[in-house]
């Protein structure tokens, strides 16, 4: 997509961003702006847990829940693990 200023330098760009979020935020909760992606991310994990769709409703939360937590203690491992090469 061409950008609609070229013209315009970085920090003009970021201030252009940083308003239109601000103006977004604004006129509408963070919750609600974020549900979509919120309900897409944890849909990911159900996806997972059961991808044909064969299991009861209450044993593919149970492990949707358990591939999150996995998912963000991953994540914790990782960046721990980069801290301690960076230290």
């Amino acid at each position: 997509m061409p950008e609609k200023n070229p013209g315009l330098t970085p920090e003009q760009r970021s201030l252009r961003a940083r308003l239109a979020a601000q103006v977004r935020w604004g006129k509408q909760s963070a919750k609600e702006g974020t549900k979509p992606a919120r309900d897409a991310f944890l849909a990911r994990f159900e996806k997972e847990a059961d991808p044909n769709g064969e299991l009861p409703e209450d044993e593919r939360l149970r492990r949707a829940t358990s591939l999150r937590k996995a998912y963000f203690t991953s994540l914790a491992y990782r960046s721990s693990l980069a801290r301690k090469a960076a230290a």
